[in-house]
Formats: C-alpha cells, structure tokens, sequence
C-alpha cells in the first residue's frame, strides 16, 4: 500500500523535481567544507536552486568509486552538478557565499532547464 502511494505522489511530481543534483565533495577537517556547511548549508534547500538540484555528499575517498563523476577531484568541497547519472558541470572550491551562489546559477542556466525566479 504504502509503495503504491510512493509510486502515485512520484508521479505527480514534474520532472523537474528528479533533473539534477548537486553533489557536494568533502573530506574531514576541510576548512571550506566547513564554511559551505555554515553559511549555506541551513537554507540551500530552500532556494529555489535548491528545490531544482538537491545536494546529497560523498566522502572525497568515496567519490573515487562514484561512477558520475567524470574528472578526479583535486579541491574539497567541490560541487558536481549532476543530471542522468552524469556530471554536467562543476564548481571547485568554495569561493565564499555571493561568488558561490552566482557560479551556482550560471552551472544550472547553462546545463540546465532551470530558470531563476523573478524577485
């Protein structure tokens, strides 16, 4: 009953909502990781950036074996963004909140079918 249901809301939901990920690399007393967490980790989610490519985290150990991710990763965090199993593009490095969330927004408009929202 309860995989049924699963499988109805899924359904309802557009397309959209499974299009793209963002992947975020770490590794264990990364400064910038760290930094990322701080000042945008509380509120990624409920961007509008967020709703279309939600983050998920890899291990930088882990991210070796992590078939999408097309080139080796040098930097930590490093952000893949992610669409049909595959990497589209990437951010390395963690250059601060504003540089952050613009080369956020040029990956997603040019790899993308996202469009930002209007304030």
């Amino acid at each position: 009953m309860l995989k049924g249901f699963i499988t109805l809301w899924a359904s309802l939901l557009p397309i959209s909502a499974f299009s793209a990920e963002l992947l975020m690399v770490h590794e264990e007393a990364c400064f910038w990781c760290e930094a990322w967490e701080d000042e945008i980790g509380p509120i990624y989610s409920k961007t509008a950036e967020g709703k279309f490519a939600p983050r998920s985290k890899i291990d930088l150990v882990d991210s070796k074996n992590d078939n999408r991710i097309a080139n080796r990763i040098i930097f930590t965090p490093t952000f893949i963004l992610i669409e049909k199993d595959q990497e589209i593009a990437r951010i390395e490095g963690y250059p601060g909140e504003d540089f952050f969330w613009a080369l956020l927004e040029e990956a997603l408009n040019n790899n993308t079918e996202y469009t930002a929202p209007e304030n």
